[in-house]
């Protein structure tokens, strides 16, 4: 039978005092405890029951002079509807072993601390102006804390630290100075339906290497942020996406992890996640937020997965630094400011979301970020609805964007991939300036009040099966020294002209389709360029085509059929229009030889038509010839170009080769232009050689010649190395790539030291991944672009063999030999010249001898070393000549043999 025991403060065979109780209680007693203070420190260290016995409240401990109210120490037991009470800087409550439980209590005056590796219960309890801390639980301990309720804590209401992994389900903490709970060290705590309101710092602090889990927990009325996350938090659990580390659980958690929490009404963010924390939300609702809704910064790893933010005066998701945020689900609605903000490195990628109601531009991708959506919708913002700046690479798949006040995308000097999206109701639809290559694919703008897209001055976009309807202004405007392409496109219903090509622009133009135009539906500005082939107008209120003095594009195989007027030409227009057909135009001025089926002027070479100013089919003005034709500019910048290539030194065998690849290139287009069969022709090229022996400078002059003939836009030259090619972590390496690729469209793209993507002995290298990035993207591109990849010859070898993609592509290799004595003496010249500077006869033969005398071992540089030697020859003959008290001009030109370093201290230098 269980003993009993009782304390009262006066009578006939109690205990004065719960601590002599205690001490002769024996395991399993019940002490029971009449109403009354009792001042004295309490140490339960046996399996006993202290009970108040007239119910709760009726029972005071104060804690004595020396140690906590109530201390317990062992391995049972339980206090039950006691107040405790603590005074100066020791808790009430200690305890550092076993399993106690402590219900219906009230701790008040000080805390209560769990430390050690005790387990106890805390149950329909209340803790309140404790000082402090409220609820300290701190070593390996394990506590259970429910129903209970912590308030009106100078600092922190719930610390829990070190290797604590304590278990908080009802728990509400309100009225804090500091944080309501804050996790640190190495603990693991599990918070369910628990509620952390009205604190003076951050609601849920999160720091260390710490990793809770909050379930359905109410977080807000915080004077600072809901839950912020520090330090390592959550590190040891990041995944293995995009987002970094392990994959998470089946739900969708893993780092720090809140799910089916709410958060609201904060002074700051709702969750800010820095440093290197990891951290998940899921199913969750932040709203009510005087800032930021949700924030990645410092190097944090975040996922949302059908999280909502709404209401906040920030943005609704803002991630920087080198953050990796995935968003999947949910939506952020009613945004002070963006919708979605990328800024600085990070990474951000988003899934089946809506970004809706925003006071600033739905997504905003600046600096160097990274964001791709998918299958996702942006709707309802006075700016505009996603729009990349700077260097930021903007990635949209399958997007909705609707009821914008200014752009639906618009990129600022950024770069964009668009593929399958869908654009209304928008001030503009899309707009392009940049320096990039965007790329809209299968996607359509319409119900626009002004352009549909447009392409800004000098952009070079490529736009692929895209449809413009419905705009209140030009369906495509192609502002000055623009370049796009655009292929298989449509353009209807717009209230100006359909396709306008300002001055200096020359856009490609293929299988485009131009119908319902209030204006033109295709409008040449002055002094304007351009192709059009195959192209189909129709239905339009002014002239189908108007040209504009001095423009020179080309018509190719275009339809104009059911309206009004085909062809207006300005005074001074000179355009190339060939095979076309016109069908039920009631004022055809349309040459009779510009037409399908027509032979060509004989004066103009095959296939090119030219069209006399204000002339008419059938008029008696005869056509004039050409005086600037776009095959005659062609035939004077190849001559300049080759003429620069031989003016090179040395390089002999290479320039050969060139030239013969010149010739098969001209051929191909003569055959093509007269209906032939074109023979293989591989443009992509290996450069085999050692550093300095003119790769690079090959490369750009190899690019300008393919645009003199016609067969790349640009010519431009893309250098790239394995650094800007292969990423850091899974995931990272394809689209860092892409983008790469994609500057450089129309041109060439030069990979240098190209075997580096597969280091030898590394066969799950990242670099791998690079490489079939590269050879899918030249097969989708073949027309469109060159590789030229370089390096040593033997490691180029054994590259190209890696893949058999590459070794298909590549079949081509062009050796650069190490320049001789004589040629690196010639370069020496050239700067020397260049510089004015003058080399005498004595000092040519110096110099000559010196490049004989030189080592050249894998430090030899070729013309690089040369170029080192002409500089150091100019330091040496600065300190000769500054010695001098009046040089004379021929002192201070000529360099003599003594300016020459000596072989020792050029090794020295090199």
């Amino acid at each position: 039978m269980t003993a009993g025991l009782r304390v009262a403060p006066r009578g006939w065979g109690t205990y004065k005092t719960i601590v002599a109780a205690v001490r002769e209680a024996p395991e399993g007693a019940v002490i029971s405890v009449q109403p009354g203070t009792y001042t004295e420190s309490v140490v339960l260290d046996r399996d006993v029951t202290i009970a108040a016995e007239k119910g709760r409240g009726t029972v005071r401990i104060v804690a004595g002079p020396h140690g906590p109210a109530l201390t317990v120490r062992s391995s049972g037991g339980r206090v039950h509807d006691l107040v405790i009470e603590g005074r100066g800087p020791e808790p009430a409550v200690l305890v550092t072993a076993g399993a106690v439980e402590i219900s219906g209590c009230e701790i008040t005056g000080a805390g209560a601390r769990v430390t050690g590796t005790a387990a106890p219960v805390f149950r329909d309890c209340e803790l309140h102006h404790t000082g402090g801390i409220g609820l300290h639980l701190a070593g390996d301990s394990r506590a259970v804390v429910e129903n209970t309720g912590i308030s009106d804590v100078e600092a922190v209401g719930v610390l829990v630290d070190h290797g604590a992994a304590p278990a908080l389900t009802r728990v509400s903490v309100t009225r804090t100075g500091g944080h309501g709970v804050r996790v640190t060290g190495a603990a693991r705590a599990a918070l369910e339906h628990c509620a952390v309101t009205h604190t003076g710092a951050a609601a849920v602090a999160v720091d260390d290497s710490a990793r809770p889990v909050l379930r359905t927990c109410r977080i807000g009325d915080s004077e600072a942020g809901g839950v912020v996350i520090t330090g390592d938090a959550g590190a040891d659990t990041a995944p293995d996406d995009d987002t970094g580390g392990e994959a998470p659980s089946a739900g969708g958690e893993f780092g720090v992890a809140l799910r089916g929490c709410e958060i609201a009404r904060t002074g700051r963010d709702g969750v800010h996640v820095t440093g290197r924390a990891v951290a998940s939300l899921v199913d969750c609702r932040i709203s009510d937020i005087r800032a930021a809704g949700v924030v990645a910064t410092g190097a944090g790893r975040l996922r949302l997965h059908d999280t909502t933010t709404s209401d906040t005066t920030g943005s609704g998701l803002a991630a920087g630094g080198e953050a990796r945020v995935e968003v999947r689900g949910g939506a952020f609605t009613r945004s002070g400011a963006n919708g979605v903000y990328a800024s600085d490195t990070a990474h951000l990628t988003v899934t089946d979301c809506a970004v809706t109601v925003s006071a600033f531009t739905g997504v905003h991708a600046g600096d160097r970020s990274r964001v791709t959506l998918h299958d996702s919708r942006v709707q309802g913002t006075p700016e505009h609805g996603l729009r990349s700046v700077d260097q930021a690479l903007l990635t949209l798949t399958d997007i909705r964007i609707d009821d914008t006040g200014l752009c639906g995308i618009e990129v600022d000097g950024g770069d964009l991939a668009a593929r399958g999206c869908r654009i209304t109701k928008a001030a503009t639809g899309i707009g392009l300036r940049t320096e990039h290559r965007p790329l809209l694919d299968d996607c359509s703008v319409s119900s626009c009040t002004g352009v549909g897209i447009d392409i800004g001055a000098g952009t070079c976009a490529l736009v692929v099966d895209t449809r413009v309807t419905g705009t209140g202004a030009a369906g495509v405007f192609v502002r000055e020294g623009a370049g796009a392409w655009l292929t298989d496109c449509s353009i209807t219903d717009t209230k100006g002209t359909g396709l306008v090509v300002q001055a200096k622009a020359a856009p490609r133009v293929r299988g485009t389709t131009v119908t319902d135009t209030a204006k033109n539906g295709l409008y040449v500005a002055d002094h304007a360029a351009g192709r059009f082939e195959d192209c189909d107008i129709s239905a339009t209120g002014f002239p189908a085509v108007y040209i504009g003095s001095a423009a020179t594009p080309l018509l190719r195989g275009c339809r104009i059929h059911d309206t009004d007027e085909d062809l207006k030409l300005a005074d001074g227009a000179d355009p190339a229009i060939e095979r076309c057909r016109v069908d039920d135009v009631k004022i055809s001025t349309m040459p009779e030889e510009a037409r399908e089926g027509a032979e060509p002027l004989p004066a103009q070479g095959p296939g090119a038509v030219a069209v006399a100013p204000g002339g008419r089919a059938g008029g008696s003005r005869a056509p004039e010839p050409r005086s600037t034709g776009t095959r005659r500019t062609r035939a004077e910048s190849l001559t300049e170009v080759i003429a620069e290539l031989d003016g090179l030194i040395g390089l002999e065998s290479v320039k050969q080769d060139v030239s013969t690849m010149v010739k098969v290139m001209q051929l191909v287009r003569q055959r093509t232009e007269a209906g032939l069969a074109a023979p293989p022709l591989s443009r992509h090229l290996v450069f085999a050689g050692n550093p300095g022996t003119g790769k690079t400078t090959v490369a750009r002059l190899y690019g300008r010649i393919l645009a003199a003939l016609g067969l790349l836009s640009r010519g431009h030259l893309i250098e790239a190395d394995r650094g800007s090619l292969v990423g850091e972590y899974v995931g990272h390496t394809a689209p860092r790539t892409t983008a790469v690729f994609k500057r450089a469209l129309g041109g060439v793209l030069f990979i240098d030291e190209a075997y580096a993507l597969t280091p030898a002995g590394q066969g799950n290298d990242y670099g791998r991944e690079a490489i079939a990035t590269l050879v899918k993207l030249m097969e989708d591109h073949r027309d469109d672009v060159v590789v030229i990849v370089a390096g040593y010859p033997d490691e180029m070898e054994r590259f190209v063999d890696v893949n058999p993609g590459l070794a298909s592509r590549f079949t081509r290799t062009l050796m650069f030999d190490d320049y001789g004595s004589e040629e690196l003496s010639r370069i020496v010249e050239f700067h020397a010249a260049r510089h004015e500077y003058e080399l005498p006869a004595d000092t040519r033969a110096a110099l000559l001898g010196y490049f004989g005398a030189l080592v050249r071992d894998d430090r030899f540089g070729n013309g690089r070393t040369a170029r080192q030697i002409f500089q150091r020859m100019t330091e040496r003959h600065a300190q000769r000549v500054v010695e001098l008290v009046e040089p004379t001009t021929d002192d201070l030109v000529t360099l003599l043999p003594d300016d020459l370093p000596a072989v020792a201290e050029d090794r020295r230098g090199t």
